[in-house]
């Protein structure tokens, strides 16, 4: 049964155990200022366990230390949640929030450390990536919460939302610095569509509902799928405690999207939000390799193109167009520009549906146009490209990409420090164990953990 599952086998194949390895092989040198944790989630169910979609897999933290251009430890811990060990998440009482594969996002905000799932609360994770246990912001959060949190580096706040199914199909959340719940609102009109991530700007929140939505006859546990019925919106809402009154609606193209790159106001006051999407044909390649079934693509990501919308809130007018053919997923920039306007966007790219092309890290310049892609190898997988800033940075890209890379012939993994500014490979961390591939991390400076 496991051969029919993709994402059970080559570089998605589960790792079987936890482990701790101290001391880790370098090669190169990396850059001192490097002192924190890359953590990294997972889909990895536990052994004998085959889930009926990708996104049922049981989390499984990847960490990696690093200090003072040493590599001090390498350590992987399943999020142990109720649905770890089997807890159903619907109930005689309705859904149990805890019930959580805690396995597509890991964050930290006002010092904790948060694995995330869309359909479930946070699950608090110790520095050493042990569970603490679910976590509802001292009780003010009572909806799950996405696993697409957005921190505001001018104010620190956490922008997030929680989407249902079911009305209320969409609440928006904001935490200040230190991870107290501050505001929170039920958004209007807003539909049972399904809304993975969001992005915000200097003023403003915005909400993607694309053409898939909530389908009561699939049968994966993931109950959404693709409807021609259902329109495709972006939802654009003032920030500030009265602004989901405000909300606009624009109709858009039919598409999905699942991972906004970034969103910003240009000097003529318009947003402009770019993402990787996919058409219908796209969708259910995908969707058939998530599921395992016959008619997928060789890759989830195959059909995943960069579009660019600019929405005029003056003339209420959305232009819109693909700005790259290249499969890519996984977008990532300078987190230091989330909600403004930024030059420099990178992502990972996919072998498209003919299984041309291949796996590499890419950087955009969205001022010239350029394209970069740093091509990692055969049989070589990297995950999302975490953008760590230097600490003298002068610029928008002087800092470094980390990616942990899955290698199939050597059944080994590697994390890889890259300069951003030219990918150029910097320094790599040999790491004890081939790492199970995998969906977004963050990179957390010691400052922010206490060490």
């Amino acid at each position: 049964m496991t051969a029919d599952k993709p994402y059970l086998t080559g570089h998605y194949t589960p790792a079987v155990d936890e482990v701790t390895a101290t001391g880790l092989t370098v090669e190169g040198t990396l850059p001192p200022e490097l002192t924190g944790r890359l953590i990294r989630n997972s889909h990895n169910p536990k052994p004998g366990v085959t889930p009926t979609h990708w996104f049922k897999g049981s989390g499984m933290v990847h960490g990696i230390r690093l200090r003072e251009g040493r590599a001090e430890w390498y350590r992987n811990r399943w999020v142990h949640t109720p649905a770890l060990d089997g807890a159903p998440y619907m109930t005689e009482h309705g859904p149990d929030l805890t019930a959580s594969v805690a396995g597509t996002h890991v964050i930290e905000h006002g010092g904790r450390l948060l694995a995330l799932c869309e359909a479930n609360l946070p699950f608090e994770l110790t520095p050493e990536l042990e569970t603490v246990g679910a976590y509802d912001f001292d009780g003010k959060l009572r909806s799950a919460m996405t696993a697409h949190p957005k921190t505001d580096p001018v104010t620190g706040e956490l922008h997030f939302f929680a989407s249902s199914p079911f009305p209320p199909f969409l609440v928006h959340y904001v935490a200040d610095a230190k991870g107290e719940i501050v505001h929170s609102a039920e958004i209007p009109g807003a539909t049972a569509s399904l809304k993975h991530d969001f992005a915000i700007t200097r003023h403003h929140v915005v909400f993607v509902e694309g053409t898939v939505t909530f389908d009561p006859n699939e049968h994966s546990g993931i109950p959404y799928g693709w409807n021609d019925q259902q329109p495709a919106r972006i939802g654009v809402m003032p920030r500030g405690p009265q602004g989901a009154g405000s909300i606009r609606w624009f109709s858009v193209e039919p598409g999905n999207m699942l991972h906004t790159a970034n969103a910003y106001e240009d000097g003529q006051g318009r947003i402009v939000l770019e993402g990787p999407t996919v058409d219908r044909e796209g969708f259910q390649l995908s969707w058939n390799w998530w599921v395992g079934a016959p008619g997928r693509g060789t890759e989830p990501n195959a059909r995943s193109y960069t579009r660019r919308w600019v929405i005029d809130l003056a003339a209420g007018t959305v232009d819109e167009q693909i700005i790259d053919d290249l499969p890519v997923e996984f977008p990532t920039l300078n987190e230091d520009y989330l909600g403004a306007e930024n030059r420099y966007q990178y992502a990972i790219s996919f072998p498209d549906e003919k299984g041309f092309g291949g796996y590499g890290v890419v950087k955009y310049d969205r001022t010239t146009g350029a394209r970069r892609i740093r091509q990692i190898g055969d049989a070589r997988m990297p995950s999302e490209a975490v953008f760590v800033p230097s600490a003298s940075a002068s610029a928008e890209d002087d800092g470094y990409l980390l990616t942990v890379v899955s290698d199939l012939k050597q059944d080994a993994s590697q994390l890889l420090v890259l300069d951003a500014s030219g990918l150029d490979q910097i320094a790599a961390v040999h790491l004890p164990r081939r790492v199970t591939a995998g969906i977004h991390g963050s990179w957390i400076p010691d400052s922010d953990l206490n060490g």
